[in-house]
């Protein structure tokens, strides 16, 4: 008799095993299939600051005169740590001008020479100032037409509207920047 008793117990403990090892595994897979990805966005959402890069951003200082030194300067010193959830990374040249935001850098360089479009390109009046975009097969750039210190935003093709990444900066460049009176068409409200 114990000899039968030990038969269905063992029996009975195989079929449990053949039911919880499948199920454990499948709750493992799902466990870990729901976990947040490692790999970072190209378009961060809004939060806390992402840890920027220290190394610096490559970025040209063309020379300024007396009057764009102090545009841009009161420019760089008013612009915000951090755009969105960028942090501001330091640049090779000119931190008196340029500006470099998260990794890959949205950078903003301020002075330089005033932009050449044609009469019928578009322009984008964003939150009161005017900008010009170009785009190249790696970013999309966007330069003030309507100061008279140009002011020109490169965004990387991995973030998505650059538009709207650009109209992070137009507060700023508004409340320290001048305008010019010879403004492009477009730009006349």
């Amino acid at each position: 008799m114990p000899a039968e008793k030990d038969r269905t117990t063992r029996t009975a403990a195989l079929w449990a095993t053949a039911v919880a090892v499948p199920a454990a595994l499948a709750v493992g897979i799902i466990a870990v299939s729901s976990l947040p990805s490692a790999t970072p966005s190209a378009t961060p959402a809004s939060g806390a600051p992402q840890p920027a890069s220290t190394v610096p951003v490559e970025m040209a200082a063309p020379a300024l005169d007396d009057d764009e030194t102090v545009a841009c300067r009161a420019l760089t010193s008013q612009l915000p740590v951090t755009v969105r959830n960028l942090a501001q990374r330091p640049v090779s040249a000119g931190p008196e001008q340029n500006v470099a935001y998260g990794d890959p850098a949205i950078t903003v360089a301020c002075g330089g020479e005033q932009p050449s479009f044609l009469a019928t390109d578009l322009v984008y009046p964003l939150n009161k100032v005017c900008w010009h975009a170009t785009e190249t097969p790696d970013a999309s750039i966007w330069t003030t037409v309507d100061r008279r210190v140009p002011v020109t935003v490169t965004i990387p093709k991995s973030y998505d509207s650059p538009g709207q990444w650009t109209t992070e900066f137009s507060t700023t460049v508004l409340s320290t920047l001048l305008s010019r009176e010879d403004v492009p068409t477009g730009c006349r409200s």
